[in-house]
C-alpha cells in the first residue's frame, strides 16, 4: 500500500498534536483518536476502531501499539511508523524536559499542586476514553449488558481482572454478544 504524502502529513499532525495532551497516557486520548479517524476524516468506522484497540490490547507491548495499528489500518506501513512517531515523539520530548525541570523543584509548593491537579484530569481523560469504546463496542443489547456486568466486577469486587476478561471472551465466542 502507498499511502498519499498528504495523509501521512495529516496523521502526523494530528497525532503530534494529540500527543501533548496526553495526560494519563495514550488511553486517555482513544476519545480524540477516534473523533479524528472515524468522525471528522472518515478514515475508519467505529467498529473497526473498536475492533483495533482490542486487537491492541491483546497484543503484548504498550499501550500505544494502538496508534500504531491506527496508522496501519488508514495508511500500511508507513502510516503506521509515521503514527507512532507522531504520537510518542511529541510527549516523549515534552516529558523528558517537563522531568528534568522538576527534578530540581522537588520540595516546591508548585511541583506538589501540579501534580495533585493533574491527577482528576487523567482519571477524567482514561474515564471518557472507556466511554468512547463502550459506545463503539457495544453493538447489542448482549454486549452492552456484558459491558456493565465487567465495569461493575473490575469496580465494585476484588476478582482479578484476566478471569473478567475470559468470561467476557467466553460470552463473546460463543456468539451471544
Amino acid at each position: 500500500m502507498t499511502a498519499p504524502p498528504d495523509v501521512l502529513f495529516e496523521i502526523a499532525w494530528r497525532f503530534a498534536s494529540l500527543s501533548l495532551l496526553a495526560i494519563g497516557g495514550i488511553n486517555a486520548l482513544l476519545p480524540e483518536f477516534h473523533r479524528v479517524v472515524v468522525d471528522v476524516e472518515g478514515w475508519m468506522t467505529s467498529a473497526e476502531f473498536a475492533d483495533l484497540f482490542a486487537l491492541a490490547q491483546l497484543a503484548p507491548g504498550p499501550n500505544a501499539m494502538v496508534v500504531s495499528l491506527l496508522g496501519w489500518k488508514v495508511a500500511g506501513v508507513p502510516g503506521a511508523f509515521v503514527a507512532t512517531v507522531a504520537a510518542c515523539g511529541p510527549s516523549s520530548l515534552l516529558c523528558y524536559f517537563t522531568m528534568r525541570r522538576f527534578e530540581r523543584m522537588k520540595r516546591a509548593h508548585l511541583r506538589a499542586l501540579i501534580q495533585r491537579a493533574l491527577a482528576p484530569v487523567a482519571i477524567g481523560l482514561v474515564l471518557a476514553s472507556g466511554y468512547t469504546l463502550a459506545q463503539a463496542a457495544d453493538r447489542s443489547l448482549v454486549a452492552l449488558a456484558l459491558t456493565a456486568a465487567a465495569t461493575a466486577a473490575i469496580a465494585f469486587t476484588r476478582v482479578n481482572p484476566v478471569w473478567v476478561l475470559a468470561a467476557a471472551a467466553l460470552v463473546g465466542v460463543s456468539g451471544l454478544a
